[in-house]
């Protein structure tokens, strides 16, 4: 078996489980055995981190914001180097293609110099005395020692999004990964390290659950950004609610619309719904798993659409591949609840276009899949199913299209195909999600916050408005009318 760092980065340093319980993790092309000794951080591991994290706060937040994006630079110019190596980790853990982890990791490394560039420019805020005798300051400081929880479909970039805010603003963090994909997180430890970064100013763990839940309710964590679930979200709110009232970030997921009107590119269209969609087998939260496509162009592009599909299908296989464009599910419990979904659509009756059941004999492969017109009230349509399937309904309007398309509990994404540009504008703005593109699925982009309303969750990460989550407010008022001694 191949040796891997799958010790707990605290301090500066990789040390074991306090307790020294360990989890395994297996490759979802084969079922392998990858290792069985990755730490799982107690509580006591937390409190440590914690510990470690405030202390290094005392001096991270002063040191100059030269120094810190300096350092920012240093790590992703290290990152850089060592691209083939960590996408390897992220690929076999849960069977993302490399060439889609080398993606993300450059992602996150543009991400740390986007943020490394903002470590100089926390302005603050000025208003002259005004009658009302006093000389006005705002002033945005650091929150102290916060937290990320990540989910395992695309950690990189939760790295980037949350780590790398949180240090050019002059936090402290703790960062857990997915139990699903360690092993890529925990071998970054060594470059932050090597980039220079003070003992205690960024600590990595690995861990389930509990160990999300003592992070939650850990009375010195002043914020935590969670990406994952609805309930676990739910639950991260409950234990910030129940201990220090800490800043809470949410990114929860969606069941987000596709819309494809009568005058869409359909070339376009079926591409941004097919090999975009299938990003990472559809584990994607942003993903347009409810196409919603106009009665007059209806036949042709699903027509298209399940050609496309049924190539892509052709293409599956090992992920360790250059030639590989979709690889496996996550792991067992991923495979089987996507498995579940769909023969609950076919026990109700729903139309089954392509796909619909396992690739090959071994590993956790899904065939990529389309439902046709599913009832509106079934779980397939209205449940993140976080898998290769995507449900096709048509409308007439536009009016009903946007009806269709809010009629959820989710908010995060939808993504409009038209050529009309009047028309995309007044349907994005009736369109309740966080995220809206036009004539595109949707991606990060450097410059542009992500995040969702109703029940994907609330707070944004990336851009501007990710870096001001990682700072807080200070007024300051001068009397100016004070008598001098």
């Amino acid at each position: 078996m191949a040796s891997y760092q799958t010790n707990l980065f605290i301090n500066n340093e990789f040390v074991p489980s306090s307790t020294g319980e360990t989890f395994e993790v297996y490759n979802p092309v084969d079922d392998s055995l990858i290792t069985n000794a990755v730490q799982v951080a107690s509580d006591a591991d937390v409190d440590t981190a914690v510990a470690a994290a405030k202390t290094a706060f005392k001096t991270w937040r002063k040191t100059p914001s030269t120094q810190r994006a300096a350092m920012m630079i240093r790590y992703a110019n290290l990152l850089e180097k060592h691209l083939d190596e960590v996408a390897k980790l992220e690929s076999i853990c849960m069977g993302l293609p490399v060439h889609l982890a080398k993606f993300l990791l450059v992602l996150q490394v543009s991400n740390f110099r986007y943020f490394a560039g903002m470590a100089d420019k926390i302005a603050g805020e000025t208003y002259p005395e005004d009658g009302d005798g006093y000389f006005k300051m705002v002033n945005y400081e650091p929150l102290g020692v916060v937290a990320g929880i990540a989910a395992w479909n695309a950690t990189q970039l939760f790295v980037g999004w949350k780590i790398a805010p949180a240090v050019a603003a002059g936090n402290t963090i703790i960062f857990k990964t997915s139990e699903k994909s360690p092993l890529a997180v925990l071998y970054l430890g060594a470059l932050f390290k090597e980039a220079g970064f003070p003992p205690g100013v960024i600590n990595l763990l690995s861990g389930a659950a509990n160990t999300g839940s003592k992070m939650a309710s850990h009375m010195d964590i002043a914020k935590i950004s969670f990406t994952g679930s609805i309930n676990a979200g739910r639950q991260v709110q409950i234990a910030a609610a129940k201990s220090n009232l800490k800043i809470v970030t949410l990114e929860l997921g969606g069941k987000s619309a596709s819309i494809i009107f009568n005058d869409a590119n359909i070339e376009n269209a079926v591409t941004h719904n097919s090999q975009n969609f299938l990003f990472n087998s559809a584990q994607t939260c942003s993903a347009g798993s409810r196409i919603l496509v106009q009665e007059g162009v209806a036949a042709a592009f699903i027509e298209k659409l399940k050609a496309a599909y049924t190539q892509i299908a052709a293409s599956m296989g090992d992920p360790a591949l250059a030639s590989t464009f979709m690889g496996p599910v996550a792991d067992q419990a991923q495979f089987s609840r996507v498995m579940e979904f769909i023969d609950g659509a076919k026990a109700e009756g729903t139309e089954v276009l392509t796909g619909g059941g396992r690739q090959g004999n071994k590993g956790r492969f899904i065939q990529p899949t389309i439902l046709l017109n599913p009832d509106k009230n079934s779980r397939v349509y209205t449940e993140e199913i976080f898998g290769p399937v995507v449900t096709v309904k048509t409308f007439k309007t536009e009016d009903e299209v946007i009806e269709m398309a809010n009629n959820t509990v989710f908010g995060l994404a939808a993504t409009v195909y038209t050529t009309n540009l009047t028309r995309a504008m007044r349907v994005t703005s009736q369109l309740e999600a966080g995220l809206v593109s036009v004539n595109s699925s949707h991606t990060a982009l450097l410059q542009t916050p992500w995040g969702g309303w109703k029940e994907s969750g609330y707070g944004r990460e990336g851009g501007i408005h990710g870096f001001t989550e990682y700072l807080q407010t200070k007024t300051v008022h001068i009397n100016m009318n004070a008598p001098d001694n």
